[in-house]
């Protein structure tokens, strides 16, 4: 085979492999909506933290996690543990005894995204998620649902 050919054949098989990974490429699944209301920035619940009790839409039981509103910022310890995301911002509407919540999380050095939105009622909170992974050739995401009540103060504090 003469270099023109070969050349002309490894363009061919090269082609033809991108055009294949870009035939099965799945496409972008949008991250979880929240309501649309006037959010404020997060203070209602600064100083409280929860232990909740969550149902994954990927099979996996038994999940827990603390969340943790300090300063205006939000954590989830269990994202934290997995991928340091660190303290994110969050919002607040109140609407009577409910405060309602939405945050953020994004991963510093993965491309995960977690978006929050929950309620509280006295010590009782409930919760729904939506962890995102989007890379250049899918995109996966796994959605919740959880409850749990407030923790005494000592039990969920972390250093900011």
């Amino acid at each position: 085979m003469t270099p023109i050919t070969q050349a002309a054949a490894i363009a061919c098989i090269t082609l033809g492999t991108g055009a294949a990974a870009v035939s099965v490429m799945n496409e972008d699944i949008p991250d979880m909506a929240v309501p649309e209301v006037a959010w404020e920035p997060g203070r209602d619940l600064d100083g409280a933290s929860f232990f909740i009790q969550a149902t994954l839409d990927n099979g996996a039981e038994g999940e827990t996690d603390t969340l943790v509103f300090k300063d205006g910022a939000f954590m989830s310890m269990d994202c934290q543990k997995y991928c340091d995301f660190g303290f994110s911002d969050y919002q607040t509407w109140v609407e009577g005894d409910v405060i309602h919540f939405t945050t953020v999380a994004t991963c510093p050095t993965a491309p995960h995204r977690v978006v929050w939105h929950g309620q509280v009622i006295g010590d009782a909170v409930t919760v729904e998620m939506s962890w995102t992974t989007r890379r250049w050739y899918w995109t996966h995401q796994i959605t919740g649902m959880a409850q749990g009540t407030r923790l005494p103060a000592t039990d969920g504090s972390v250093s900011g």
